[in-house]
């Protein structure tokens, strides 16, 4: 069963409550999304540990649920 873009966003938002989020549905079938995530907390963490933040957010639904996602993240400027 598909993943709900409103529900990637929320479990991304519990984890990094102070990220800017954009969740994009690219195929328009609910399977294959692109986010950018910005926080402050990446400030320390090089680009695969961002990555490897975010997909630790979504709790194991990578691969399963969630199908495929495009991620960017980001420092506030």
């Amino acid at each position: 069963m598909p993943m709900a873009s409103a529900d990637i966003e929320a479990m991304i938002l519990a984890a990094f409550p102070d990220a800017s989020v954009e969740i994009t549905d690219l195929a328009g079938d609910g399977d294959h999304y692109a986010a950018k995530v910005t926080s402050a907390a990446f400030a320390d963490m090089n680009r695969v540990k961002q990555h490897q933040a975010v997909y630790a957010a979504l709790k194991g639904k990578m691969g399963g649920e969630l199908h495929a996602l495009q991620l960017t993240t980001a420092v506030p400027d």
